[in-house]
């Protein structure tokens, strides 16, 4: 997640994996119990998928 995190800037693909890396900590949290963090990873995940969705949208019109 970290990983996808400090590249996303290069390509709206790594935004996309840091969107999966948060669904998957989200999954993790809250099948161990830890609802809140659950929760906060699924936000991450949705704000990710909103910014992925928005760059290749700005990235098919300007290319």
């Amino acid at each position: 997640m970290l990983l996808f995190y400090a590249v996303e800037d290069r390509s709206p693909w790594f935004t996309l994996g840091f969107s999966a890396a948060c669904v998957l900590g989200s999954t993790y949290g809250f099948l161990q119990g830890a609802w809140p963090f659950g929760l906060v990873e699924a936000i991450w995940a949705l704000v990710a998928m909103k910014k992925f969705s928005r760059r290749r949208q700005s990235s098919a019109t300007s290319g």
